[in-house]
């Protein structure tokens, strides 16, 4: 039988495709590219935003239509906060709550279309289990779920009722699952979760204690840490990365507002003089490292003044690239009945002027790193006739295609970035040890 998969929103998520697809493969599956003729449809999705909401439905439609046979399954977040929506929508066969998503083949004996879809989903405050997975869809880098779920009661926010608590593994098993990714050959992980800086609070160990004995795993040569909370990124943390060799200068940091009175209606852990606080750190310890913030714009009572303090705020910080968010209401959020909503027009011309920031940031990152010295890991991805890598602090490098170097880490130098915004190299003749 073939099996094909389509994923939506977080790495996280792809993560825990990919384990879900290793079930498949273990029963004897084909796996087929999303899109082609498929005899059974797993639709792993995404609610963080309204437009994400959106994008399953038509992942749901789509699947029907290209496979109007097909057997299809859907799980994720949208599956566990709308699983009776879900499941009433034409073509839909078995909807997988949180709990669930991991146990399939537990629930279904065979692959045959009902007349109505069969719901297996919890309650979410029932969910406590921790599924350890890691991605495999490419030769070069690996995501690895160390933590689920979050305990932060933000107002806009619906993933502690998609994901249930903060919850993680066991040190010693994260330790055995990068492993088993060396095995397969990847030469980087990044770490993903919902919000892993909380990792360790059901294990009595720290997010700093995995890092130290990751470091440790041979024939890992690089980690990267996906999103982490101002709150929860310490200066042990900081130190540790500016003295590693495997753990990038790469950071991903929300900020959502520069404006404590919105931070305050949010419920952040945080006012914008602690995430600043942050920066000049990673600045000073790190000077040469990537800085990603996640911004939202047109949250309710959003004034124009607000949005300029945010703007101003951002523009005197030293960062590389903004995640711009715009605001949408959430089903059951303290944020959906907020009064003062900032109108869409407003919205947009908001975030186009964030955008605008932000490119600019990027640009400049990339050109004061013109002549400086990095290490590139190059992906299988072919364009045309160019292949793709990122250096460690994210700079993303185009060069001609050489298959030799598919899964390779070069030292380089950059020498200028071109129209597509990726940077040019020279490949210098020294090779890093895993080259040798």
């Amino acid at each position: 039988m073939k099996v094909s998969f389509h994923t939506l929103g977080c790495k996280l998520n792809f993560s825990e495709t990919s384990t879900i697809a290793r079930s498949f493969d273990e029963k004897g599956f084909e796996k087929v590219k999303f899109g082609n003729s498929a005899d059974v449809i797993v639709i792993n999705t995404c609610s963080v935003t309204g437009t994400a909401d959106k994008k399953c439905r038509q992942a749901i439609n789509k699947a029907k239509k290209n496979s109007p046979e097909a057997f299809i399954v859907v799980t994720g977040c949208y599956a566990q906060l709308k699983s009776d929506e879900i499941s009433k929508m034409p073509g839909v066969d078995v909807v997988l709550g949180m709990q669930e998503k991991f146990n399939l083949f537990d629930k279904i004996s065979e692959f045959k279309k009902k007349e109505t879809a069969s719901v297996y989903s919890c309650e979410i405050n029932e969910v406590s289990n921790f599924d350890i997975s890691h991605s495999s869809g490419d030769r070069t880098r690996s995501f690895l779920k160390i933590q689920d779920g979050c305990d932060y009661p933000c107002t806009y926010c619906t993933i502690p009722k998609a994901r249930g608590k903060s919850r993680n593994g066991k040190i010693e098993d994260i330790i055995l699952e990068a492993q088993t990714i060396v095995k397969k050959g990847f030469k980087e992980i990044i770490l993903t979760g919902v919000n892993i800086g909380d990792f360790g609070k059901t294990t009595d160990e720290t997010f700093f204690e995995l890092l130290q004995e990751l470091e440790k795993v041979e024939g890992i040569e690089r980690y990267r840490i996906s999103s982490i909370e101002p709150n929860l990124l310490t200066d042990e943390i900081i130190t540790l990365v500016s003295n590693s060799k495997k753990i990038l200068p790469h950071f991903h940091i929300p900020l959502q507002t520069g404006n404590n009175k919105l931070l305050k209606l949010m419920k952040r852990r945080y006012m914008r003089e602690l995430f600043e606080e942050k920066i000049i750190s990673i600045n000073k310890n790190i000077p040469e490292a990537f800085i990603g913030v996640d911004v939202i714009v047109g949250f309710p009572d959003e004034t124009d003044k607000d949005f300029l303090e945010t703007y101003n705020f951002i523009e005197k910080l030293d960062v590389s690239f903004l995640h711009v968010f715009s605001y949408s209401d959430r089903d059951g959020t303290p944020a959906s009945t907020m009064e003062n909503k900032v109108s869409a027009k407003e919205i947009e011309n908001r975030s186009k002027k964030l955008h605008l920031l932000s490119d600019l940031k990027h640009k400049n990152f990339y050109m004061k790193n013109i002549g400086k010295e990095q290490t590139v890991l190059f992906e299988a991805a072919k364009y045309k006739n160019s292949m793709f890598g990122f250096t460690d602090n994210y700079i993303k490098v185009e060069i001609p295609y050489d298959e030799n170097l598919i899964n390779k880490i070069k030292k380089v130098k950059i020498i200028s970035v071109n129209e597509n915004g990726n940077a040019l190299v020279e490949i210098l003749d020294k090779l890093t040890k895993n080259n040798v």
